[in-house]
């Protein structure tokens, strides 16, 4: 299920929550966090290779790690490596590391995955741990949150480790910056080489930063928000062949997406949705998505009409000839040929870093915006975009 399919349920999620048919559960307040000396409660997960986890899994590890975490948190993104490294460097040490989503994911605002190209459905993790090439069990709690409410995690990322009774030893942060160059102390780490070593652990428990947990409660704040950005109207202006130009030259400071459709195209209609989504995710970074349909000015209150029914309160424009070969021209971009739909993504200065002539693939395009973006709150030295497949 991509994206713009799973926060249709939001909506739903919102009609239940008027009609009070959502369960107690499902609205609980933050449970408490498990207390340092109680016993790992059980689970029973399914992970991202299909397989369903429980505590019996891990029986043969002297400690067991576990990470509530999530795809589409910054600081739980920013962690992903350092997670594959602790999972690589204490195999061999008797140490199992298991991750966690606890996160519903239709309880997850659209704006709050401004710095992912993907959701925190089962669907999505498994799509991030196949690219990130994650060597740890990545499970997913987000149907029912049990083992979350159990648990308690406060944020992603979150880390329990219990030893080999499964006794509660820590609860706390995994080190002490999410940029990694920032770092000073390695929490983990340092608990993992005392409890093996078989030394009293420097601390018990620890602050954690990072994203709430998106509790299912939280779907009413969801749906809500996709009913108050349904409610802006689209607008569409005119615009000429020096104005198509200034917005692939983008003499702004914001990463621009631009869109060419047509309302007798139908994969340019079908994707519309798509477009707008991702609009509601990035809109508030540093970000712009334009669309221009090519129809006849005359048209254009048909172009307006499939604009308010997608919901698209993007920058819209109608170019103000009824001549295609001058629009392509305006735009000035040598390698389209004139199929529609045209999609570029033109950074500041005007270099562009994507096009796609024909249907948008969502995924490939969410992730030129993030990696353009960033995924992170701060800057990495060198970013290494996701392996496509």
């Amino acid at each position: 299920m991509n994206i713009t399919a799973w926060h249709i349920r939001s909506v739903m999620m919102l009609g239940l929550l008027g009609v009070g048919i959502l369960s107690a559960a499902a609205l609980a307040a933050q449970p408490a966090t498990l207390a340092i000396g109680a016993a790992a409660p059980e689970l029973s997960l399914p992970g991202v290779d299909d397989k369903t986890y429980t505590l019996a899994d891990f029986d043969d590890a002297d400690l067991l790690v576990i990470i509530f975490t999530c795809n589409h948190c910054p600081t739980a993104q920013a962690y992903e490596e350092r997670i594959k490294q602790l999972a690589a460097d204490y195999k061999d040490r008797g140490v199992a590391v298991v991750a966690v989503s606890p996160n519903d994911a239709a309880a997850v605002r659209l704006d709050e995955l401004g710095y992912s190209d993907l959701g925190d459905t089962l669907d999505d993790m498994k799509i991030r741990a196949r690219d990130h090439d994650f060597n740890f069990p990545y499970l997913y709690d987000g149907q029912t949150q049990a083992m979350s409410q159990a648990y308690g995690p406060v944020a992603t990322p979150h880390v329990f480790i219990f030893d080999q009774g499964r006794k509660l030893r820590i609860a706390g942060r995994i080190d002490d910056h999410e940029n990694p160059a920032k770092t000073k102390t390695h929490d983990t780490r340092d608990a993992l080489d005392a409890m093996l070593a078989g030394r009293p652990v420097p601390a018990e428990t620890t602050r954690t930063f990072g994203c709430s947990i998106k509790w299912a409660d939280k779907a009413a704040s969801a749906a809500q928000a996709l009913d108050q950005w349904n409610q802006e109207p689209a607008e569409l202006h005119t615009i000429d062949a020096a104005g198509l130009r200034e917005l692939v030259e983008n003499k702004t400071d914001k990463l621009r997406v631009i869109n060419v459709w047509a309302t007798w195209c139908g994969p340019c209609v079908t994707e519309l949705p798509e477009l707008v989504t991702m609009h509601r995710m990035y809109r508030n970074r540093d970000f712009e998505l334009v669309t221009i349909t090519a129809d006849a000015p005359d048209s254009r209150d048909a172009a307006l009409k499939v604009l308010n029914r997608v919901h698209a309160s993007t920058t819209n424009y109608i170019f103000d000839q009824d001549d295609k070969y001058a629009l392509a021209d305006a735009l000035g971009v040598d390698d389209w040929q004139g199929a529609l739909p045209f999609t570029l993504v033109v950074k500041p200065g005007g270099e562009i870093v994507y096009q796609s002539m024909g249907p948008i693939d969502p995924l490939a395009l969410r992730r030129e915006i993030v990696d353009q973006l960033s995924r992170y709150y701060f800057r990495m030295e060198q970013e290494k975009p996701a392996k496509a497949h």
